[in-house]
This record gives C-alpha cells, sequence and structure tokens, in this order.
C-alpha cells in the first residue's frame, strides 16, 4: 500500500530520505536549500508560498517525493500564467490558491519529481503526478503546476497536463583547456567584443575573485545581500531572499556556493551569485554599486565560464532569458512545464493559446539557431 502524505515543513521530512531520492545533486532541490528557504523566511504566506511537500511512503519508507507548494499568488515562478488567471477570474472563478511543483524563485531547470534511480522510477513519478492531481481536486483548487522539469520527468505527466515551453541560454564546456580556447571557438567579430569588455574591466582597477561560499565572512555575506536587495529595489521588484537566508546560505551549502566579488580600496561593490553541483553552475543574482561597462558581464558570465573550465564542469546555466547571452557564448535550450487545469472547458481553451504559443515558440528558436556565435557551431543545437 502506497499513501500520499503533504508535510507544511520540508523539516518533517528526514534530509537523508529526502535526499536519497534525488536523481543528482542538482542543490536547488536539496533538502538543505529547501530547509534553508523556510527557516529564514522568504517561505511566507503574506508573500504567496506555503510549503505543502508531497511524499510517497511505503511501509513506512519515504520512495519518492515532490517540492510543492500552495501558491496565493504568481510571483517568484517564471512560468507566466498572468493571463490565466486573470481570464478565469474575469468568468467568476478563483485562480487563487494554485498548487506548484517547483523551486521557489529559481528558474533552474532539474528534477522536480524525486523518485530515486530504479526499475520504479517512473511509475513513481507518475505516481507523484497522480497524487498533485488528486490533492488538486480533493482541495477544490483551480490549477496544478510542475515548473522547469527535468526531460526524464515529462513522461510522468498524461495527457490532460498542458504542455508548455519556453527558451534558455546554457554554456557547454567542450573540453577548453582555458578561457582563451574557449575564445577561440568563437568567431572573430564575438571574439573581438568580448575581450573589449573585459579589457574595459581590468583598466577599472577593480579587483575581481570567485569564492568559496564557505569562506565569507558574516559582513561579506551582509554586504552581498545589500547589493542582492538594492538591485532589486532599484527596479521596482520585490527581494524574497532574507538577510537571514544569505547569512546562513554558505554555512549550509559550503562549496556549491560560489559568488563572483568586485572590490575597490577592499569594498566589496560588485557581486554575482552561483550555485553549482558536480558538473553544472547555475548564476543566480547580482548586484553592483559602480557603473562600470562590462562589469555585469564580467561577473556573471566570463567568471563563471573560467571557473567552470577550471574545474570541469559541462554546463553553465547562467538563469532565465537574455537574448545577450547568445553572443557571448549561450547556445539556446528548451525548458519544460506541465499545466492541469480543473475545468475542463478552461482547460480546452488554454490549450488552443498554447498551441499558437508553441508556434510562436518554434520559429524563436529556429530564428535563434541560425545566430551562434560560434565559428564552426561546435556545440548540440537545441532539442
Amino acid at each position: 500500500m502506497i499513501e500520499a502524505r503533504f508535510h507544511d515543513s520540508i523539516d518533517s521530512i528526514p534530509a537523508a530520505a529526502w535526499d536519497a531520492l534525488r536523481p543528482d545533486d542538482n542543490p536547488f532541490v536539496s533538502h538543505a536549500f529547501l530547509s534553508l528557504l523556510e527557516r529564514s523566511g522568504c517561505i511566507r504566506d503574506d508573500w504567496g508560498w506555503r510549503a505543502h511537500h508531497l511524499g510517497l511512503h511505503e511501509n513506512g519508507m519515504l520512495i519518492a517525493a515532490a517540492p510543492l507548494y500552495l501558491k496565493g499568488n504568481s510571483h517568484g515562478e517564471f512560468v507566466f500564467d498572468w493571463s490565466w488567471a486573470s481570464a478565469w477570474e474575469r468568468a467568476g472563478g478563483d485562480y487563487y490558491p494554485k498548487l506548484l511543483n517547483a523551486v521557489p524563485y529559481s528558474p533552474v531547470p532539474g528534477p522536480r519529481l524525486l523518485a530515486g534511480n530504479d526499475a520504479h522510477t517512473q511509475a513513481r513519478q507518475a505516481l507523484l503526478a497522480r497524487a498533485m492531481k488528486g490533492l488538486a481536486g480533493q482541495l477544490g483548487l483551480s490549477s496544478v503546476h510542475a515548473n522547469f522539469l527535468h526531460d526524464d520527468e515529462l513522461a510522468a505527466f498524461d495527457g490532460e497536463w498542458l504542455a508548455r515551453s519556453d527558451v534558455q541560454f546554457h554554456w557547454r564546456n567542450h573540453g577548453h583547456s582555458d578561457f582563451g580556447d574557449f575564445l577561440a571557438a568563437l568567431n572573430h567579430k564575438k571574439r573581438k567584443n568580448i575581450r573589449q569588455e573585459r579589457a574595459h574591466v581590468a583598466r577599472s582597477g577593480l579587483a575581481i575573485e570567485m569564492r568559496a561560499g564557505s569562506t565569507l565572512t558574516t559582513g561579506e555575506w551582509r554586504r552581498i545581500h545589500a547589493l542582492y536587495e538594492a538591485t532589486f529595489d532599484a527596479k521596482g521588484n520585490h527581494a524574497a531572499l532574507t538577510r537571514a537566508f544569505f547569512a546562513a546560505l554558505g554555512e549550509t551549502l559550503g562549496d556549491a556556493v560560489q559568488v563572483a566579488v568586485a572590490r575597490m580600496g577592499g569594498e566589496i561593490v560588485a557581486m554575482a551569485l552561483f550555485l553549482q553541483s558536480r558538473d553544472t553552475l547555475y548564476g543566480r543574482y547580482w548586484g553592483a554599486t559602480v557603473d562600470v561597462p562590462g562589469l555585469h558581464f564580467e561577473l556573471c558570465y566570463y567568471q563563471g565560464i573560467e571557473h567552470a573550465i577550471r574545474h570541469g564542469l559541462q554546463r553553465f546555466e547562467p538563469g532565465a532569458q537574455g537574448e545577450h547571452k547568445l553572443a557571448r557564448g549561450f547556445l539556446p535550450v528548451r525548458t519544460h512545464s506541465r499545466h492541469y487545469l480543473l475545468n475542463e472547458r478552461f482547460r480546452d481553451a488554454v490549450r488552443q493559446a498554447l498551441t499558437h504559443e508553441a508556434e510562436a515558440i518554434d520559429d524563436y528558436a529556429r530564428e535563434l539557431q541560425q545566430h551562434s556565435p560560434y565559428a564552426h557551431a561546435p556545440q548540440p543545437g537545441m532539442p
């Protein structure tokens, strides 16, 4: 007998049992990362997030799990369903709360249906997807959403789930010996532009280094959070990650956290925050109090590429959106989400809209493929 249980805190699930179900070491679905979000005040009802994690239990043993949230809005998701919410509410329905299978504030593709790596993995993934649909029906919710899914999880979602895709820009390591070797693979124009951007930063006098999160002091983490917060404030957005989250990040995740910092006179004046697994670097946030041409690209992209090459990482995923990444060595890849709308008529209407959206995304993807920055296009195209 397999029993589905829902948990209002990740800490009510043993960390070892949760982490044993991860198919890889993606840090965003680690028990430690999700727990830190909750314990540091980043997951709050008044911000539209309530933990409701799913666990499948057999004979008292956790055999599958999924990070799950009851959402009171669509902030912090990066797969935009605002138009769906508006249409449903104009028709007199309540779109929120809805159910979300995702990692908060993180548009990072990776595992969402944690079911280990064995002969029963696919069956357990399908059970997780079915349990989420069942819960939505029991609670009378409008919808369930699973965002930034791993490719191996897509088969777990039956035909009632609506498919949606988008485009991000990722870098792949093809055995580059150093940054110069990477530049040599680019066409002349792109190679020249990157060298010019790096030269601007070099002439600025800023001291730049990559630091492991475990080596940063409390004061340095406080400064990094202030830069992160100021960037969101400047754009009129809400900075959801708290000072407490940043203060504990390096201690909690250790060297899985990396920070590129720029100093002027010893003071950190700009930073880019990364997380990493055994084979992938993930770019997350940036902030600066100085205006230096090319500094954003240096910290967010070039330092990340150098770090990936130095440590033999295979991929660098710098974050959502941004066609400007294409000119700096990042190529388009597809991201995937699945959506279940309980009302059948509403589901059919959205399905039709998604058909047109998919055609536009396909056209966009084909156009991007024509603009590879590489001299001989050594990297694979988009699935």
